[in-house]
């Protein structure tokens, strides 16, 4: 039986939450029962959202906007790829009320429901705060914090984590609640990246999913300052790929190596390891990194399901 999900995403400001949709859409593991979106701006990334469950073939899908947000909502480089998109277009149901959905999605399911989250955690949560009633019937898994090492070109700097620095307080608050966290911080996100012959059998590939991913990254890396060094790097590499490994984590642990930790988030927006905190399950290193690149690959080009 599939697991039922609810996917929660800031998708538009960096490009790996795009990357994420398209996997997620391509693992029949997880049953979607709706997406929302998360950091402000929220018809700016419903829209992106929208074209991307057009593009593989699931306009079923129900897409609830997050509120509107005073933190740091994130550049919007994704911007030309909907910039003639009508919200209104799409044939699945666009909610308006975001918060309320994933309240009414939780408590209207009769078993639990994996709540997937991909950015900072203002709608989630909202709505842990407007019914905190949801947390007996969910669990969470997300893309957040440094616990041990850092970025991929830095690995040896933990760091104040952009998901959890950018609302600390929400991400306390949903860390905080009584349900089953489960993250994947950069320890282990923080490498994903796709390169070389593995990057090229997605560029390459004619799966429509696969395109609508590949013209996003596309448009996201032209309009970077970077790109004025580099015009043509989006045609060699991927971006890193930090929330790919969320949605994996919803369906499988396979591939990596959990441990249950005692895990804080203070207020300066660090995921420290002390004694007395909550424990979270995480994942700090991977066994089978290349398995997971491959699975990837897999599924976006529809060249297996392994």
């Amino acid at each position: 039986m599939s697991i039922p999900v609810i996917f929660d995403t800031d998708i538009g400001s960096d490009i790996d939450d795009t990357w994420a949709l398209g996997f997620l859409l391509r693992c029949p593991e997880l049953d979607i029962k709706l997406i929302t979106t998360d950091r402000g701006r929220p018809e700016y990334r419903a829209k992106l959202c929208c074209k991307i469950l057009e593009a593989g073939g699931r306009q079923d899908l129900a897409v609830g906007l997050g509120p509107e947000w005073q933190g740091n909502v994130g550049l919007t480089r994704q911007a030309p790829c909907i910039a003639e998109y009508a919200l209104s277009s799409y044939a699945g149901e666009v909610i308006e009320d975001g918060v309320q959905a994933i309240i009414d999605t939780i408590l209207g399911s009769d078993q639990p429901v994996t709540v997937i989250a991909i950015g900072p955690l203002p709608t989630v949560a909202a709505a842990l705060q407007r019914e905190p009633k949801i947390a007996a019937n969910a669990r969470f898994v997300g893309m957040h914090g440094s616990l041990r090492k850092g970025h991929k070109r830095d690995r040896d700097n933990v760091v104040a984590e952009a998901n959890v620095i950018n609302d600390v307080q929400a991400c306390q608050t949903v860390f905080a609640a009584p349900w089953p966290v489960t993250i994947t911080p950069l320890d282990t996100c923080g490498i994903v990246q796709l390169e070389a012959d593995k990057y090229r059998r997605v560029l390459e590939s004619d799966d429509v999913l696969a395109r609508a991913i590949i013209s996003n990254y596309a448009t996201w890396w032209t309009q970077g300052q970077a790109a004025a060094d580099d015009p043509d790097r989006w045609q060699r590499e991927s971006s890193i790929l930090f929330d790919t490994v969320a949605v994996y984590l919803a369906f499988s642990e396979e591939k990596l190596t959990m441990q249950e930790l005692p895990i804080r988030v203070t207020d300066d927006g660090f995921t420290r390891i002390e004694a007395d905190a909550k424990p979270v399950r995480c994942a700090t290193e991977w066994q089978d990194y290349n398995g997971f690149e491959n699975l990837i690959i897999d599924r976006l080009t529809q060249n297996g399901s392994s």
